[in-house]
């Protein structure tokens, strides 16, 4: 039968996933996947040398199998770009282990996916603080505004991840999900319907380059690492600890001669820790401005759009109460706003006032979507009035 490149660069990646050089030699050797294939078993096995622990597998019930299963993934809305494609990513072509192919779920046709736009990665621990909460979104944001429109490029974890994933949406940028498993399944499960929405948006999608049935394990996820930091023109690590997996793939970003920006954050502070580790190796540069930040990204020259405070948003929203709840509102609205995470104790400290007084301020904000409280009681400003 005539064998299709796309089938057989797959049957490649399914075989060689975990050491894509082994793939990318035997095309190289053959002049493509479907060369390779072309072949007789023996002469397949030959291109491996007589010792290889991967005699017998380039088999052509591996080309049938892999046949079946893309048919099956198409139907579920999913696809495989093998590397050959004109619309496989550039960045990541360039890099000297790149997948044979990729997985992608998506509504957009890969062109407009990975070709369209420059690829800027956005990544931190999944122990986010308030602060690192606030600037992801303040980042995308800035970046949002750019006159080049990026791409964020995230790895959907608990976090920072899908905090950029979400603002990426709100801020009408598309975003990439880079999955550490198979394409038919999410990880972690509780971010699903974010996945969908991020599938369902135009010139997004979900990416992996592990074939269907990988389930997410360490040495998956550091591997997906990989991808986003190739993938990316730049990488922006908003919060790490000193062994987060986000200072990782910033390290594999250096390792690629990407940029790397990092958030500076407070020296006593661990989820700061790989941030100022990065600033101080002079491996990073510190995000200091947001009006440049889309400038040293290569994105253009611009001005910020000045927005109302969130002090004055609160003076407006509660301008129709009487003076001393107005007063009230503020105050605790700007003790929450300086102090991210404080609890409604310590507000009762600084506010000087009892808890039976505090208590129903906060609730108040809270239910007209001014501020958040997580289920530890810390306080922090929605960031959507940011």
């Amino acid at each position: 039968m005539e064998n299709n490149e796309t089938v057989c660069a797959c049957a490649l990646g399914k075989v060689f996933g975990y050491e894509p050089r082994v793939a990318l030699s035997l095309v190289e050797n053959t002049g493509s996947a479907a060369a390779v294939f072309a072949l007789s078993p023996k002469d397949r096995d030959g291109l491996l040398g007589p010792y290889s622990k991967y005699s017998g597998t380039l088999t052509d019930a591996l080309l049938e199998q892999t046949a079946e299963e893309l048919a099956g993934l198409e139907r579920q809305g999913c696809r495989y770009l093998p590397l050959c494609d004109p619309a496989f990513p550039e960045a990541l072509r360039e890099c000297g282990d790149p997948p044979a192919g990729l997985y992608y779920r998506s509504c957009s046709a890969p062109e407009e996916i990975f070709r369209a736009r420059p690829a800027i990665a956005i990544v931190g621990t999944r122990d986010m603080s308030p602060y690192g909460k606030e600037w992801c979104t303040r980042v995308v944001s800035a970046l949002s505004q750019a006159p080049e429109k990026p791409v964020i490029v995230s790895g959907l974890a608990y976090g920072i991840d899908i905090t950029a994933h979400l603002a990426a949406l709100g801020h009408g940028l598309s975003t990439i999900a880079v999955l550490p498993n198979g394409i038919e399944t999410v990880y972690p499960n509780a971010h699903a319907v974010a996945a969908g929405k991020i599938a369902a948006s135009e010139g997004s999608a979900l990416v992996t380059d592990y074939p269907p049935g990988t389930g997410p394990v360490a040495f998956t996820f550091l591997r997906r690492n990989r991808i986003i930091a190739a993938l990316s023109r730049a990488t922006i690590l908003i919060e790490s600890k000193k062994h987060g997996g986000g200072l990782i793939t910033a390290e594999l970003a250096v390792g690629y001669g990407r940029e790397v920006f990092a958030l500076p954050g407070r020296i006593d502070d661990l989820r700061s820790e790989g941030c100022n580790i990065l600033i101080r190796e002079k491996k990073a540069e510190p995000i200091v401005n947001l009006a440049e930040v889309g400038l040293q990204l290569g994105l253009g020259r611009y001005n910020l759009r000045a927005r109302k405070g969130f002090l004055d948003k609160i003076r407006d929203y509660y301008k129709d109460l009487p003076e001393s709840q107005k007063a009230l509102m503020l105050k605790t609205a700007e003790f929450i706003h300086r102090q991210r995470g404080i609890t409604v104790d310590e507000l009762c400290t600084v506010l000087e006032l009892p808890y039976a007084e505090v208590s129903p301020v906060v609730l108040t904000l809270e239910s007209d979507g001014l501020i958040c409280t997580d289920l530890l009681g810390r306080c922090t400003v929605n960031m959507n009035m940011l």
